[in-house]
């Protein structure tokens, strides 16, 4: 007997409920790790006499308990080393911050300070108020678009999908305590491009098989044909994707591992919620209006 997906969509909708309710009950527990783009923190920004590496400088952070520090090397020539380096710290007293420099002048050698500057908590909040507004906008956007090129129920339809996803790794960033800063914003609005891919592909076929509806084919077996009909392009095209997240947050480095982390997650549940949710959520919203 063939599979339905629409049919079993409340089991689909529980797994989801399932996975979600883990990472909320996360943030209840232990609230987000967030990174000094959104806390505030100390930046240092210094150049060495001769080009040094990301590990050198880490290993001085570790001694000071700020191993998640985040270290850009000013990169000219050669990737691996480079003699300027930007330092991005949480918060810190000036007695630790005295502490790290000459420890880095110890350690690895003279250096001259180019700038030191403490970013504030207000400076975090207003960030957090633009992501918020940014990601309002792609929704918005998204809705005018798919109402225009299809029509509201798509539209609807598509953005509850997209909430999923980004829920999904809102989730799973509190779940495992990973830092939230700036890039993560970058990787949610990616997510939401990316995802919404799936989505319009499956509903471009249900609207073309609207087009030669046979009376005695109920929706549910119209929805579950489109999707059928999309499913080898959709796993092709989100398997290479995912293949491709996955090697950069192998082999990436620590500093895009996060970012690469909330895009495979987002990316996952663009699959899933392309495939199981977004066609039965439109015909529930078909049949009741």
């Amino acid at each position: 007997m063939k599979h339905s997906i629409t049919k079993n969509f409340k089991a689909y909708v529980l797994v989801t409920l399932v996975l979600l309710l883990i990472g909320i009950g996360s943030m209840i527990a232990q609230g987000f790790n967030l990174g000094i783009d959104f806390e505030g923190g100390n930046i240092i920004d210094v150049s060495f006499e001769h080009p040094i590496t990301v590990a050198e400088v880490r290993t001085v952070m570790e001694k000071h308990d700020l191993s998640n520090s985040i270290i850009q090397l000013d990169i000219t020539d050669d990737a691996s080393s480079s003699k300027g380096v930007i330092i991005r710290t949480g918060i810190i007293d000036d007695t630790t911050r005295q502490s790290i420099l000459n420890d880095l002048q110890n350690t690895i050698g003279n250096y001259d300070v180019n700038r030191i500057e403490q970013v504030g908590a207000t400076v975090g909040s207003e960030l957090v108020r633009q992501a918020v507004i940014a990601i309002a906008i792609s929704w918005l956007l998204m809705i005018i678009y798919i109402t225009v090129r299809f029509e509201l129920r798509f539209a609807i339809a598509a953005i509850l999908a997209l909430m999923i996803d980004v829920l999904m790794v809102i989730s799973w960033f509190a779940f495992f305590h990973l830092e939230i800063d700036s890039s993560f914003v970058a990787a949610l609005l990616t997510v939401i491009g990316f995802s919404v891919n799936g989505t319009i592909v499956l509903y471009d076929r249900i609207r073309e098989n609207l087009k030669s509806h046979r009376p005695n084919e109920s929706l549910t077996e119209l929805v579950d044909n489109s999707i059928m009909q999309c499913l080898t392009r959709t796993l092709y095209t989100n398997f290479m994707v995912l293949f491709t997240v996955a090697s950069i947050m192998i082999f990436g480095g620590e500093t895009i591992r996060n970012f690469a982390f909330a895009m495979f997650v987002g990316f996952s549940s663009g699959l899933y919620t392309s495939i199981f949710l977004a066609g039965p959520m439109w015909k529930i919203l078909k049949e009741k209006y």
